[in-house]
Formats: C-alpha cells, sequence, structure tokens
C-alpha cells in the first residue's frame, strides 16, 4: 500500500517540486499552502508530514501543536533557518526532525524513507506486551501509545512517549544520552542531543502535574533508567 505524505508549504514552487519528485516515488501526495489548510489536511491521516516552519498568520509550529493529539505520524519541519531554541521548542511539542533549506530533494527523500522505515518496524510488533501497569496506578498501553495515573491519561508528545517506551522497556537498565538520541532520533538530522533531557523534564513535569512519582530516574554524569 502506498504511504500518503501531507506536503506543507506557503512557496508554491517548492509544493509543487516536493509533490512531483514523491509522486514519482510513488506515494499519494496531499498539499496545503497555509498553516489553516495543513491542520484541516491532517485529518485525512497522512503517514508523514513535511511542514514548513515559516508560513505567514499559522506559522508550522503552531500547527503541529494544534494536529499533534490527534495525528501520530512523523513530522518533519522544513525551514530556512533554526537555532537551538527553535529547535527544542518544535521537538518538545512533537517535532521529529528539522531540515535546513536549501536540501538536496535525495536526501530529503531517505530521510523521509527512514522515519517510514522506522514506524514500520514500530507497527511490526516490536513491543511485546500492549498494556503494563505499574504499582497498579501507573498504566502504560503500548499499542495506542498512552499512558495514564490513576485512570487519568497524562497527555504526552510522540518523543516523550518513545522515550517511556524505550525505558519502560529495559527497567533498571541505565541508557546514555547517545543511546537514548541514537534509538528515538536521527544522528545525520540537525537536532541536538541535549533535546534528550528536555523532553525528559517535560515527561517529569507532566508527572508531577498529577501527583505520580517520577520512574525515570537520572544517574549523574551516565544517563537515564527506569526504577525497577
Amino acid at each position: 500500500m502506498n504511504k500518503k505524505i501531507l506536503i506543507v508549504d506557503d512557496e508554491q514552487d517548492i509544493l509543487q517540486m516536493l509533490r512531483k519528485y514523491f509522486e514519482l516515488k510513488g506515494y499519494i501526495v496531499i498539499t496545503a499552502e497555509n498553516g489553516l489548510e495543513a491542520v484541516q489536511k491532517a485529518s485525512e491521516q497522512p503517514d508523514l508530514i513535511l511542514l514548513d516552519v515559516n508560513m505567514p498568520g499559522i506559522d508550522g509550529i503552531e500547527v503541529c501543536r494544534r494536529i499533534r493529539d490527534f495525528v501520530a505520524c512523523p513530522i518533519l519541519f522544513l525551514t530556512a533557518r533554526v537555532d537551538d531554541a527553535d529547535k527544542i521548542r518544535g521537538l518538545s511539542i512533537g517535532g521529529d526532525d528539522y531540515i535546513v533549506k536549501p536540501f538536496s530533494i535525495e536526501e530529503l527523500g531517505a530521510r523521509v524513507s527512514a522515519h517510514l522505515r522506522r514506524e514500520l518496524r514500530k507497527s511490526s510488533g516490536e513491543v511485546l506486551k500492549t498494556k503494563v501497569n505499574f504499582d497498579d496506578e501507573f498504566v502504560i498501553d503500548y499499542t495506542a501509545q498512552e499512558v495514564y495515573y490513576r485512570n487519568k491519561q497524562i497527555i504526552l508528545t510522540k518523543k516523550e512517549f518513545e522515550i517511556i517506551e524505550l525505558l519502560s522497556q529495559y527497567k533498571g537498565q541505565l541508557f546514555s544520552k547517545d543511546r537514548i538520541f541514537e534509538s528515538i532520533w536521527d544522528y545525520d538530522s540537525d537536532t541536538d542531543i541535549s533535546v534528550v533531557a528536555t523532553n525528559i523534564s517535560a515527561i517529569r513535569a507532566k508527572c508531577e502535574q498529577v501527583s505520580c512519582k517520577p520512574y525515570i530516574q537520572t544517574v549523574w554524569g551516565s544517563g537515564y533508567k527506569w526504577v525497577k
């Protein structure tokens, strides 16, 4: 079955170039020229979204924030410029990668293919248990990618859940920042490794809001582990 890609960019030349390239590669392509249209088209449940950051009105970051609760697919930001603060902001609300313009279209195609392969591996049964209870209060539903504490859902971004998914399946095992980063992000992306600590801080803050004890333990100078 052909994969569906939503491409969002306010520059018509780029939009049409990307549409033609990915259609030639066999993808089903949906396009949107602005943020509002992107939010609407996201309801068509694409397998991946290429999202321009610098759009007038509703920019790409705001689009990501609005759709992340109902769209689980990878979101790759396209941007002409990016600094560390912008990258962390975008990734912390659920983005998966940054691609800086001007980019090689073949590299972009390879990035898209890599993210889709990763999603396919996850859906093919890498997770052995679909739902696990911790202390009969903290529940992880690996299939639905949801976390609950005392029957109340803790709303997480895609990356936050993936960190919990990774650590919780290897209780007590120490993971360095590098290993977490390599497992969840691509080393050849423009993402900085500091995003690991940023996402873990966000997870802890959300757990604190519902008075849930911290399951992720910091081992100073070494990394993180899931408390047994």
